[in-house]
């Protein structure tokens, strides 16, 4: 190779002065953003060649676009002079992380609140396998769980990646993970939202590739978890009899396994629906009624509603009693 051939090899690699002003640009708003001067970044977004790069990614280390920045600082202003601006608001980073991940695991409840309003996708990035939920879960921010649920967020795990590579530890979505790192209040809320109790995922697929899924009442076993995962677990319907339980003497010692085994002990839901006012009504059919509660449940002291089977019309029950 001659002398010439690497001379033009180097002058290709050299950016163009066209890009070099894009990035001093992109760079300028960096800053901006970063010293939270909204008013600066006001200024520069009203010039063209600013607004063409509102885009582009700057900086040391991991480049940025400027809305990742002031989602992670925490700049309000300026996140949404960005937003007004037509920044891209599900940009991405070198990791596949957009704003919205980054608001969250900086706990930024404003810029979360502002980037979902503006469209953001409440699950993240497909090509990044965290999402804004089990990072919100794994904080115990439940501020923003709120959040990402009120806006269409997947309440169980999405694995995203290939089927070979599927573990037990894939399928551990936002319900596990607030239980392991007990908080109640997340691991409540996300029942309330749908979440599957028995294994918060609903690939069967990536399940059957698993020798043995352990199920969520399993791992709240596991890492003793309070009373009142359990609980919980049962309203919601967990599958009692998908545990393997180890009775021995320290087992039986523990409140959470007795529970488990007494729910066990309890006969299928049969028996008649009991108004407030302690009239007896029909017969309980579970294929002409609809009730919230797991099977099992002996008594149901909160009201429920269900269906009658002639019109369909709806009716509250204030207990059911098992016959």
């Amino acid at each position: 190779m001659s002398l010439m051939d690497i001379s033009k090899i180097f002058s290709l690699l050299q950016p163009k002065e066209d890009e070099e002003e894009d990035t001093n640009c992109c760079q300028e708003l960096n800053q901006a953003v970063f010293r939270d001067d909204d008013k600066l970044l006001t200024d520069l977004l009203s010039q063209d060649k600013y607004r063409k790069c509102i885009n582009h990614r700057s900086g040391w280390g991991i480049p940025v676009t400027p809305l990742r920045t002031a989602a992670a600082q925490g700049h309000l202003r300026c996140l949404e002079v960005l937003l007004a601006h037509g920044a891209e608001v599900d940009s991405l980073d070198v990791k596949a992380q957009t704003p919205l991940f980054t608001a969250v695991a900086a706990k930024h409840l404003d810029c979360v609140v502002a980037l979902l309003e503006a469209g953001a996708n409440p699950n993240g990035s497909l090509y990044n396998n965290c999402s804004p939920v089990l990072t919100a879960a794994r904080e115990g921010d439940v501020d923003i769980l709120r959040e990402l649920l009120r806006h269409g967020a997947d309440v169980d795990v999405k694995p995203k990646m290939p089927d070979w590579a599927s573990n037990a530890t894939t399928c551990r979505g936002p319900l596990y993970i607030s239980a392991v790192y007990g908080h109640l209040d997340c691991f409540k809320l996300l029942l309330q939202h749908g979440a599957n109790p028995d294994y918060n995922c609903t690939e069967e697929k990536m399940l059957t590739r698993i020798k043995q899924p352990k199920t969520v009442l399993e791992m709240c076993l596991k890492y003793g978890c309070g009373l009142e995962y359990i609980k919980l677990l049962i309203d919601f319907g967990a599958n009692v009899y998908l545990p393997t339980l180890i009775i021995d003497k320290t087992a039986r010692q523990n409140e959470a396994v007795m529970l488990l085994l007494k729910e066990r002990e309890a006969p299928p839901l049969a028996g008649v629906c009991v108004r407030e006012s302690g009239e007896k009504g029909a017969e309980y059919d579970a294929s002409l009624f609809q009730v919230r509660f797991s099977v099992h449940v002996r008594v149901c002291t909160a009201w429920v509603v269900a269906y009658n089977s002639p019109n369909k019309q709806p009716f509250s029950l204030a207990r059911l009693v098992i016959a």
